[in-house]
């Protein structure tokens, strides 16, 4: 069951995302210095987003830290016409029952004009208060934004990483030699699934965050200079 659900998020992905997710291309040079750089910065993304229990203000502060917009504000760009009805697997991490309402909710999170993730939300209006479900409902409130009064906590289900600049064994074999241009970054470099916990315990969203090649949409820093002789 789990395969199939997550065939069900991924296969949308490619629709849903906008193209200007990673359509300036890299700046990052196929360098072995250069791959070491984004396997670090990919990792600290990666524990700076597991260790927070608000993926909304981590983005807003990795995108103000690099200098990814005037203005680091994330907002949620509603994705229309997707519906996905939760999985019994879903269900069963939410602790609802069968006939207990779940609302979808698809978003690409942007900073500025660039968009940093795609989020998969499942949650449960019943647990949230009625001025939370009216902006999830009418507005692009992230949602982190909208439920923040509830003070919640994060479990994260699963993380998945879906670029790694470094290859297998790169700790034996060494590092990758130079290439002629850029270094290819996917479009999608992260993928976290996670329930957000209310202060008594009790779950109200199951969310699939995946996070996009803008993340690194910033320059190389400055190789430190050589003292002369």
């Amino acid at each position: 069951m789990k395969a199939a659900w997550a065939l069900l998020v991924w296969s949308g992905l490619a629709v849903a995302t906008p193209a200007a997710a990673n359509e300036r291309g890299t700046m990052w040079p196929d360098t072995p210095r250069a791959r070491l750089e984004l396997e670090a910065l990919v990792a600290t993304l990666d524990a700076s987003l597991l260790s927070h229990p608000s993926a909304t203000l981590t983005l807003e502060a990795w995108c103000r830290d690099h200098g990814l917009a005037p203005v680091a504000h994330v907002v949620a760009r509603r994705v229309p016409g997707i519906a996905r009805a939760p999985s019994a697997e879903q269900r069963h991490d939410l602790a609802v029952g069968a006939d207990e309402p779940v609302a979808y909710r698809r978003v690409a999170l942007a900073c500025g004009d660039r968009v940093l993730s795609v989020a998969d939300n499942w949650y449960v209006p019943s647990r949230l208060t009625p001025a939370m479900n009216d902006l999830l409902a009418r507005t692009d409130t992230a949602f982190g934004h909208a439920v923040a009064d509830l003070h919640f906590t994060r479990r994260t289900l699963d993380s998945t990483r879906l670029f790694t600049p470094l290859p297998d064994g790169w700790e034996r074999r060494g590092l990758p030699p130079p290439g002629p241009g850029p270094l290819a970054i996917p479009a999608d470099i992260l993928r976290h699934r996670a329930l957000l916990y209310r202060r008594d315990g009790l779950p109200f969203s199951e969310v699939v965050e995946t996070y996009t090649a803008a993340m690194l949409d910033f320059p190389p820093p400055p190789q430190p200079k050589r003292e002369a002789p």
